[in-house]
């Protein structure tokens, strides 16, 4: 699986994190100030989204002093669902019902721990196959695509 992963700076936090998902297997493409690279909020959002939305990586893994500011820019991008994930039940959910491809952390309110135990959540959690949530998701791409074509004119 590979996960393309981005934050506006680097922390124990953000290191542990990365640390963690390798260990479970996944290969990381670094983005942002991960990579070694300046950049704000917006630039690295970006760039994770757009790694997600052109198939480069099958998710991404956004960080974000409270994660509002990721979350806002990766979902501009065409069939990106960013989720930003508190706790092990929004990262079920937001995997399960929403189908979201984009796992948003708080390095503010987020601990080690606890971000471990979200990101594994999310990661072991597949999206619904259910009928109700399937419309769900089928109507979420269809608003998606209906609004990108009326913003092009």
């Amino acid at each position: 699986m590979k996960i393309s992963v981005g934050s506006d700076s680097v922390s124990h936090f953000v290191e542990a994190i990365c640390e963690h998902l390798e260990s479970k297997g996944c290969e990381l493409q670094k983005l942002g100030a991960i990579a070694g690279d300046t950049a704000d909020y917006v630039d690295a959002a970006s760039a994770v989204a757009q790694s997600v939305a052109n198939g480069e990586s099958d998710y991404g893994v956004l960080f974000c002093n409270t994660g509002t500011g990721v979350t806002i820019v990766a979902n501009k991008f065409a069939g990106v669902r960013a989720a930003h994930c508190y706790d092990t039940f929004s990262a079920e959910i937001a995997k399960l019902a929403n189908n979201a491809n984009v796992l948003v952390l708080s390095i503010r309110y987020t601990g080690e721990r606890l971000g471990k135990e979200i990101v594994d959540k999310w990661l072991e959690t597949a999206p619904s196959t259910e009928p109700r949530r399937m419309t769900f998701h089928r109507k979420t791409d269809e608003v998606d695509t209906k609004l990108r074509k009326e913003q092009q004119g």
